[in-house]
């Protein structure tokens, strides 16, 4: 009979085309983290922590406009490329206003970059790296297009030969020290390539050059398209500005080392979250399913399961590299970064509540309250601001930067909690224990550093914790009602929660 069920799991899986669509996603951005990461560890291993910096400020400034270009309108092109009779002409329109977005984000680009900077270094850099908004608007319009055919395994292919060749391009650096323009201006033509490899092949022939070209969009018809989707560009960017907006108050109102201590700290951390950020993937949907199909106390149960797998996920990861960074640091990114350290322990504070932030804004979403979690977004972001300008006019240290993105996020935890609250998702009590929990662990943790040594502690640690998981486990009937696949969620039932 187990072995029936575990046939059935694993037949299920093979023929789920959530499951075939999804995969591709979360192997693509999975690999290329980790591939970007290594490109990055090279780069601030070989170039200087000034010459780093400013290759980092030029990119921090047209992905905060990225962010903004595409229009969020990925989601209702997947919506309408499903319904509409001609998609040719869907295709056309979509790909023209993603062009024009492109050009013109470009040009405010270049117009930031000379304004806040005189460095003339990070103005061309600002010029060459700046084009990539254009092209990557391009390849976003045909990554939506195979979203909505379920042919992200395309997009997989195509972004990981990107991957690849970008992090070979870097270790050229490993034996010949190429100029920092030199080789932004490699990355550009390996993006070009990247872009004329999803119009021919990544688009599946759904692309005339000719007849995009020739066609045709006005301003009012850009218009009605974006009015009723604005709230998709507010929840489509501001994760990318949250994050990069604190490397642009660091370019100017600290120093050029701290702009590369803060991007080193941010790469690892990064790194650490794709675990639950793929986890999200399979949990979302079936949040979906679950509110669709089943009881509220069902949906409760199942969130309250994934919540502690989170819970101790972040312990986990805080733990770590609490005691490991000093380690970690000096062997990845050189001698030059020994003091980054501190500022990786500081930044992981925020992984006591980013896991669980996340899933609880798979909830509101799965709940249909996404203006809800927009709000709460636009209020960390603020509040982050706030912290920043406020923390940095006493002391100016890179310290405020990962203090208040920490409490920024206690604030949005916060704030979901008021609102699951009041949807009866979770109780005072739950609430009360993940902060007490998290609180006593943590500080618990980091005090007993001072007195034992970090792989002892690291190890006795998460040996209690681990007997606690078994006992917890025996009690309750186990956890294995998390890892029991959900029905197939069709495009036009998450269209609904988005």
């Amino acid at each position: 009979m187990k072995n029936k069920i575990i046939q059935g799991g694993f037949l299920f899986l093979k023929n789920s085309r959530l499951f075939k669509s999804s995969f591709w996603g979360i192997a693509a951005n999975g690999l290329q983290s980790v591939l970007l990461s290594l490109f990055f560890v090279i780069m601030a291993r070989k170039y200087s922590e000034s010459q780093f910096a400013t290759f980092l400020i030029a990119t921090t400034v047209y992905q905060f406009l990225a962010a903004f270009s595409t229009l969020g309108l990925g989601q209702w092109f997947t919506r309408e490329v499903v319904n509409t009779s001609d998609k040719t002409q869907l295709v056309n329109k979509f790909l023209k206003m993603q062009i024009f977005s492109g050009l013109f984000f470009y040009g405010v680009n270049i117009i930031i970059a000379y304004t806040l900077y005189s460095d003339a270094v990070i103005q061309n850099l600002a010029i060459i790296l700046g084009i990539n908004i254009i092209f990557d608007n391009i390849i976003y319009a045909i990554r939506s297009l195979n979203v909505a055919e379920f042919k992200q395994q395309k997009t997989f292919i195509i972004f990981m030969a990107d991957s690849v060749l970008k992090f070979l391009a870097a270790c050229v650096l490993l034996v010949y020290p190429l100029p920092v323009l030199t080789l932004s201006i490699i990355l550009i033509i390996i993006r070009f390539i990247t872009l004329n490899v999803f119009l021919t092949y990544g688009s599946s022939n759904s692309i005339n050059i000719k007849q995009l070209l020739a066609y045709k969009i006005t301003f009012d018809e850009v218009k009605k398209i974006v009015a009723p989707n604005w709230a998709f560009i507010i929840i489509g960017s501001v994760s990318m500005v949250y994050w990069r907006i604190g490397n642009l108050i660091i370019s100017k109102m600290l120093t050029l080392n701290d702009v590369a201590n803060y991007e080193v700290s941010y790469r690892i951390f990064s790194l650490a979250l794709i675990l639950p950020l793929i986890i999200s993937t399979t949990v979302f949907p079936s949040m979906v399913e679950l509110n669709k199909s089943s009881s509220r106390q069902k949906f409760n149960e199942y969130f309250h399961k994934v919540f502690l797998l989170y819970l101790l996920y972040s312990l986990l990861t805080y733990t770590f590299f609490y005691s490991f960074s000093d380690y970690i640091i000096p062997f990845a990114f050189g001698d030059k970064y020994l003091e980054n350290a501190l500022y990786t322990k500081q930044m992981f504070l925020t992984v006591l509540v980013f896991p669980t932030a996340l899933l609880q804004a798979n909830v509101l979403v799965a709940l249909h309250k996404e203006k809800s979690d927009m709000w709460l977004n636009i209020i960390s972001l603020v509040a982050n601001v706030i912290f920043c300008f406020v923390g940095l006019y006493f002391y100016k240290s890179l310290t405020v930067i990962n203090l208040s993105i920490f409490a920024s996020f206690i604030i949005f935890h916060i704030c979901q909690d008021v609102l699951l609250l009041k949807y009866k998702i979770v109780t005072l009590s739950n609430v009360f224990k993940f902060y007490l929990i998290t609180a006593v662990c943590a500080g618990g943790y980091a005090f007993l550093s001072i007195y034992v040594n970090p792989f002892l502690l690291f190890i006795l640690f998460w040996t209690l914790v681990t007997i606690w998981v078994v006992l917890y486990t025996i009690k309750s009937g186990g956890l294995k009602r998390i890892l029991q696949p959900s029905s197939p969620v069709t495009i036009s039932e998450l269209n609904k929660t988005t």
